[in-house]
């Protein structure tokens, strides 16, 4: 499918699918992450406010999973994770990096 994309709508996906709607891997790209290229390229209106919010309202109600070798560790990923820091950093949450 990416083969018969054009450079741009490649490039859109590419920022869509690392930054906008993050997700534990890139290898497919779902209707809902298409339309959303499509109104972009096409000039509609889009409310990315409102996609971010809904994505982690999605990310937030996501059943906890276990990693199948370390039933203590957790599976799933941290979505908007810049973001997150970002406004923990901007009210005085102290934040360490990670080595």
């Amino acid at each position: 499918m990416r083969t018969s994309m054009t450079t741009l709508t490649q490039t859109w996906m590419t920022l869509l699918l690392s930054n906008v709607l993050p997700s534990d891997h890139n290898s497919d790209f779902p209707l809902p992450k298409c339309q959303l290229v499509y109104a972009i390229l096409t000039r509609m209106s889009v409310h990315v406010a409102q996609v971010i919010a809904d994505a982690i309202y999605l990310f937030a109600g996501m059943a906890p999973t276990r990693h199948h070798l370390d039933p203590d560790k957790s599976n799933n990923a941290l979505g908007f994770p810049v973001m997150i820091t970002s406004l923990c950093q901007s009210y005085g949450v102290p934040v360490t990096p990670v080595r």
